[in-house]
């Protein structure tokens, strides 16, 4: 009976619909706001510079779809945290495969540390919008930006080391580049971003960030690699598994 009902609330319930429904709300926020403005006749914003013409994302934000962008990032911030602590929880549990040192279980942490910042900083620059907020609103972009760079990179830290000790699962393999790619793209996307919008030059300012915010959803799906395996495996089942080339999960 015990058994039947793990079983049951594991169909009701599994850590992958976190990346899986944080990418899908994410991507039709985005998509709203951007579908939004390209109907409204690619309209000028109050919050738009003079000389712009393509809307940042927080522009089409501040005006009347605020709700849609406010609720599209909190559920997002809140499925971003959650795959992350999904995955920390299940290795712990040994549903997944474990880490196998003090240092990848820090990397683990930092990454979860800058997810959290991340996802507040996500949330509060919705709420404290361009046109209204203008001083808050960057300050919160940025803490956005260096959370979820800095949870990529210990991210991608933690499974380096992860591949190393299990370099025989696929799915790690798989995860740990979806992952490094995400984190060079993102970071040169964030750097070229932070560049154009300290030179005035809004308009490809604006469509980087278009183009980060979409990048973002890859990363989120990348968690799916690390997440599903854990559908079929129960408590303990890799607990301090070092290497074991043949596991039917991976």
């Amino acid at each position: 009976m015990v058994s039947r009902a793990r079983a049951t609330s594991r169909k009701l319930f599994s850590w992958y619909w976190f990346p899986i429904m944080g990418s899908v709300v994410w991507v039709g926020t985005l998509l709203g706001l951007l579908i939004t403005w390209i109907a409204d006749g690619s309209q000028r914003y109050v919050s738009m510079d003079p000389n712009q013409r393509i809307a940042y994302i927080s522009d089409v934000g501040a005006d009347y779809l605020k709700p849609l962008f406010i609720a599209g990032s909190s559920v997002t911030s809140v499925c971003f945290l959650c795959s992350l602590l999904g995955a920390r929880w299940l290795r712990h549990r040994g549903r997944l495969l474990p880490n196998t040192s003090t240092g990848q279980r820090i990397f683990s942490i930092i990454a979860i540390i800058g997810a959290l910042a991340g996802g507040a900083g996500l949330i509060l620059l919705s709420v404290f919008d361009t046109k209204r907020y203008m001083t808050l609103h960057r300050v919160f972009l940025a803490v956005f930006c260096v959370g979820v760079l800095v949870s990529a990179l210990f991210t991608v830290l933690e499974y380096w080391r992860l591949k190393k000790n299990h370099n025989w699962s696929h799915s790690l393999r798989i995860s740990f580049w979806a992952k490094l790619i995400f984190f060079v793209v993102e970071f040169g996307l964030a750097v070229a971003f932070g560049i154009l919008m300290g030179q005035g030059n809004h308009n490809p300012g604006a469509i980087l960030e278009w183009a980060t915010g979409f990048v973002f959803t890859g990363y989120l799906l990348s968690f799916l690699f690390d997440l599903i395996p854990a559908r079929r495996s129960h408590t303990g089942e890799f607990k301090d598994v070092e290497h074991v080339p043949q596991m039917r999960h991976y």
